[in-house]
């Protein structure tokens, strides 16, 4: 379901080669086709259109929607009543009329939709195709009665030349798509699919990606319903049946149609199958139960088909990059720097902060000053508040009382994501790094903003990293932990809360990243609060270090006092530790 940033066309091909590959198959067809099969031909270029938006919504988004043709329907009706009204513009006027009729109901549908997830979301989604389906059975759509057919462009209208208009319409969507996929919205959306929490730590609204989802693919849907008004002359409600939507919707996510590979053999298979089930005598219903059944194992497995022989290609072709060198670091332990707190208010500072769950009290009045220009350990046993103090500071804990204050200003009004944005940036103790984008995209949804090649190119060799082109499930762990620390400080956050980056590193990795972890104050003017079980890290790093246990702060100040005062060795160290 995941979508693939770093490819192209099918199997990573560049996209000028795709778009003649795909011209040639069209000519070809549309030449020695005979008038059934160019029926078939234009039905499967038209679904090819369906299973381009359920590849935008589920595959990009990680939204069950199950309403895509009801979308579809939506379209056609505005075309149909375009051709009716004789509005000026012949049908490509109309079939942006509709797609943009259909984006205001799929912003109808996405808002309430948002607070939903899971089995509840896709409910929702269906009932709105039930309600359209009664609302559309009751209404003639336009034309039907008067037996007033959707005209098509003096251009294409034969029926060979309507088939190559919407392969034409089919390709220039992949263009768009393909373009989307390396932007920033792209990414974003591929984010939100792997973690909402991710997305909204990297500065990434979660409603407005999802509402621009359904938008997007509202609006393809809204085409696709057009073109099949266009194909048939005239449309009925039963074309675009709550039923028929989740039959595509299981079809899509078999195949997987955020790869562009998926939408095109969705496409074909959901306008050939049913010939081809006729044609051997098997009833429709069994071919519609063998695509749900295949719908279950891919969530059960979380990859499609085409994901999977993606996912087999890249591991391939990863294979073949030689790793890259990293930088040399320091023999580890080294002596830190020494940097003194930058003039103004604190970086960040928190005032009395306390966080209560039922009887719980997981923090309980903290307070916590992290110095501009400087970085602070915050250490402490497991369960002493540590995670829970950093997504509240963060905008992940809503309940809470006291201050947050950033640059001197409070912040405790703001979400996640606007807390991120205005310059409190983080990382995960689980790591939340999407593996179906290339290291370059993720590099940039990281940092929250646009680097140009040069940028990603420097930072990647800064911290010892692949180039921007490897696919994200040839890198390990490790290194996945350090993309994010580069990401992060890319975005020259002024303050940067680090969960334990050091986490499944090795001896190596780790001195790499204490060597790069003491340049961010200077090199990217950003302060850092460093969450850290390696005490030898949390020494070589910090200029102060607060101790925390069962929530309350014990002690804090310069390493070498705190670290060695007696009751912070009894609370937790152990002496064996020094």
């Amino acid at each position: 379901m995941s979508g693939v940033l770093a490819a192209a066309g099918p199997l990573g091909k560049p996209l000028p080669l795709g778009i003649v590959v795909g011209a040639i198959a069209v000519a070809v067809l549309s030449a020695v086709s005979d008038s059934s099969t160019l029926f078939n031909l234009t039905s499967a270029a038209v679904a090819v259109v369906f299973m381009q938006s359920y590849g935008l919504i589920t595959g990009r988004a990680g939204v069950i929607s199950l309403c895509q043709l009801s979308f579809a329907a939506i379209g056609a009706w505005v075309v149909g009543w375009a051709n009716t009204a004789d509005v000026p513009g012949g049908l490509y006027v109309w079939l942006l009329l509709g797609g943009l009729a259909a984006v205001v109901a799929g912003l109808l549908i996405g808002l309430p939709a948002l607070r939903l997830r899971g089995v509840n979301l896709a409910v929702a989604t269906f009932a709105f195709a039930i309600a359209l389906d009664v609302v559309f059975g009751g209404l003639n759509y336009p034309g039907q009665d008067s037996g007033d057919y959707v005209q098509r462009p003096d251009l294409f209208d034969t029926d060979q030349a309507y088939f190559v208009f919407c392969a034409i319409v089919a390709g220039l969507i992949f263009v768009g798509l393909y373009f989307l996929d390396r932007s920033r919205l792209g990414g974003a959306l591929v984010e939100i699919r792997h973690s909402e929490r991710a997305a909204a730590a990297h500065g990434i609204s979660v409603t407005r990606g999802k509402l621009a989802a359904f938008a997007l693919s509202a609006f393809v849907a809204g085409i696709g319903g057009g073109l099949m008004a266009g194909q048939l002359s005239v449309v009925s409600a039963a074309n675009f049946s709550a039923i028929a939507s989740v039959s595509m919707f299981a079809i899509a996510l078999f195949v997987g149609t955020n790869n562009a590979e998926g939408a095109i053999a969705g496409g074909l298979l959901g306008a050939f199958m049913p010939v081809i089930i006729d044609s051997i005598g098997i009833p429709q219903d069994l071919a519609a139960l063998l695509f749900g059944v295949g719908a279950v194992q891919v969530l059960r497995l979380g990859m499609s088909q085409t994901d999977l022989v993606r996912t087999q290609y890249r591991r391939k072709q990863a294979a073949k990059v030689p790793p890259i060198a990293a930088p040399p670091v320091s023999v580890f332990p080294r002596p830190k720097p020494v940097r003194q707190p930058r003039k103004g208010p604190p970086a960040l500072e928190v005032r009395n902060l306390r966080v209560q769950f039922g009887n719980l009290v997981a923090v309980d009045d903290v307070n916590l000053v992290l110095p501009r220009g400087q970085i602070v350990g915050l250490v402490g046993p497991n369960g002493a508040g540590k995670s829970t103090l950093i997504n509240t500071v963060t905008g992940f804990t809503s309940r809470y009382t006291g201050k947050v204050l950033l640059d001197g200003k409070g912040i405790d009004h703001l979400p996640a994501h606007q807390r991120a944005r205005a310059g409190v940036r983080r990382s995960f103790q689980q790591l939340r790094v999407p593996t179906s984008i290339s290291v370059g995209m993720f590099l940039q949804v990281a940092a929250g903003k646009t680097l140009t090649d040069r940028e990603t190119d420097e930072q990647l060799r800064l911290f010892g990293l692949p180039p921007a082109a490897t696919p994200m499930e040839a890198v390990d762990v490790a290194t996945r932990r350090l993309l994010e620390v580069a990401g992060l400080a890319a975005g020259r956050p002024p303050v940067l809360l680090l969960d334990e980056p050091a986490a499944g590193h090795s001896s190596d990795e780790t001195r790499l990243l204490v060597e790069r972890i003491t340049e961010i104050p200077e090199r990217f003017d950003t302060s850092l609060l460093l969450v850290e079980h390696d005490i030898e890290l949390v020494r070589a790093t910090c200029d102060q270090v607060v101790v925390l246990d069962f929530g309350r702060v014990i002690a804090s100040g310069p390493p070498a006092r705190v670290l060695s005062d007696p009751a912070v060795i009894a609370a937790y160290l152990g002496d064996a530790t020094h």
